[in-house]
């Protein structure tokens, strides 16, 4: 929480980028702790590595500080409030986590444990359902991790023509 209000609230772009890679580091170790290992990989790698690398590049290319705001606050404000009651309020009958009566454990997970193995032939359960199960989630995430590289690399370039024109600007404008 103080990480997520130190976003909102601090107005040097350059913080703001840190904190958010932080926050994420933070989601990313949520994450392990809830046994997700593989949605707090993708978290580490696209939310505080990728992301944090496009807005670190974004900032070389832009201004340092955030323009004061002339909206009110009060509208967003409220939008978030309602949104966050009702999520709040959507989550309320949720079994615990880790409970062994949740239809995560009676359901889904008995079901691939004895389907997996016939269907998919492969005898690792976590590798057949990532692979096969959830592929199209899978491959939406490498999707991703795909697109943000690029985007790292296209920026790069940007930025390292934008450095060799100002260079060749400063040598013309000295010779004169």
């Amino acid at each position: 929480m103080i990480t997520a209000l130190a976003v909102v609230r601090v107005t040097s772009l350059f913080a703001t980028a840190m904190f958010s890679g932080v926050f994420s580091l933070l989601s990313a170790v949520l994450f392990v702790g809830l046994d997700a290992v593989d949605v707090a990989f993708t978290e580490a790698a696209v939310g505080a590595g990728i992301s944090t690398v496009l807005v670190l590049g974004t900032l070389a290319l832009t201004s340092r500080h955030e323009k004061p705001s002339k909206a009110s606050p009060v509208v967003p404000l409220f939008v978030v409030l309602v949104t966050g009651a009702a999520l709040v309020y959507g989550t309320m009958d949720m079994p615990n986590i880790g409970s062994d009566t949740s239809p995560a454990q009676t359901h889904v997970s008995p079901d691939y444990l004895e389907r997996s193995v016939h269907e998919i032939g492969v005898p690792n359960v976590v590798t057949a359902i990532l692979a096969s199960y959830r592929g199209y989630d899978t491959l939406g995430e490498t999707a991703v991790v795909f697109t943000a590289g690029i985007g790292v690399l296209l920026l790069i370039s940007g930025l390292r023509r934008r450095r060799e024109d100002d260079n060749e600007s400063e040598e013309e404008g000295g010779t004169s």
